[in-house]
């Protein structure tokens, strides 16, 4: 029976809350109910069931308990959600600019195949911006504190500094609304996205078998966090992993992660909130005195 319920966890989790939550989100799109308040607490409930079903089914038992990061990764969450619903709304405005004859978004599609296009066209922006921040200094100052932390876990998939959020969630946002996207279907994506991205960098030991070539989940994001960095530049994507494979940065191992550590080599890394928040910019400023010199 306990290896049954351990299988059901293991081979169940992320179709059951992932795919809960979705179809559940889809369904307030079909029923054109408001996104306030039952989007963001379909989100949530998804969130807060991964961080439940960790407590079963660790990846690593050692990740369960707190490494001094909990309250920064709060405050990350609370900051960097509102940051996407801000520019999200921002940009929005900007789409109402748009002349409709120049609007060029397929709303005659069926609602899922709509929700569909709005998460590719969202993904490979964030793709971009994530791979790019790899190899130009000072975006990798601004990625630096996702990587700095040294447990993955419900929590942290959202440890992003505000530029940095913004500046990932900026390109895919303006095409979508350039071409005259329902802001409603991109706030269902987000509200989608924020579960994935949560099981991304959980600490539960799931598995989705052969669709994890397809999207990115924990088994393969993982390696992205090695803390070797030359090994972690691998598995950029958030949610398809169609754009790695198709540009030569996908990467899958039938290893696990093992021991192998994840987050900086830094040692020093700040390890609170307002630290990891000024330290990017205290680096950068150091960088211009030192190129001038």
């Amino acid at each position: 029976m306990k290896q049954l319920a351990q299988s059901i966890l293991r081979w169940g989790s992320y179709p059951l809350v992932f795919g809960g939550s979705t179809l559940a989100i889809v369904y307030t799109a079909y029923a054109g109910m408001a996104y306030w308040p039952m989007v963001p607490a379909i989100s949530l409930a998804g969130v807060l069931a991964v961080a439940v079903l960790e407590r079963f089914r660790p990846f690593r038992a050692a990740w369960l308990a707190d490494h001094g990061d909990t309250n920064t990764d709060i405050a990350h969450t609370v900051v960097n959600l509102a940051v996407i619903q801000l520019t999200a709304m921002w940009i929005a405005r900007l789409g109402d600019f748009v002349p409709p004859e120049w609007r060029l978004f397929p709303v005659q599609w069926p609602l899922w195949s709509q929700l569909l296009l709005v998460a590719a066209v969202f993904d490979i922006g964030l793709y971009a911006v994530h791979r790019v921040s790899h190899a130009v200094p000072w975006l990798w100052r601004l990625h630096a504190p996702h990587h700095s932390a040294e447990r993955l876990y419900w929590l942290n998939g959202e440890r992003r500094h505000p530029l940095h959020a913004a500046l990932m969630a900026a390109p895919g946002l303006t095409v979508l609304f350039a071409m005259g996207t329902p802001s409603e279907l991109v706030a269902a994506w987000l509200a989608i996205l924020v579960v994935h991205l949560t099981f991304q960098h959980s600490n539960l030991d799931y598995r989705v078998g052969p669709m994890r070539h397809v999207i990115g989940v924990a088994e393969t994001h993982r390696w992205h966090h090695k803390r070797d960095f030359e090994d972690a530049q691998v598995n950029f994507g958030e949610f398809f992993m169609i754009w790695d494979r198709a540009l030569g940065t996908y990467f899958d191992s039938r290893d696990q992660l093992g021991d192998a550590a994840v987050g900086l080599r830094e040692k020093d890394y700040p390890r609170d909130y307002w630290s990891q928040l000024l330290h990017p910019l205290k680096r950068a400023a150091a960088a211009n005195v030192t190129s001038q010199k």
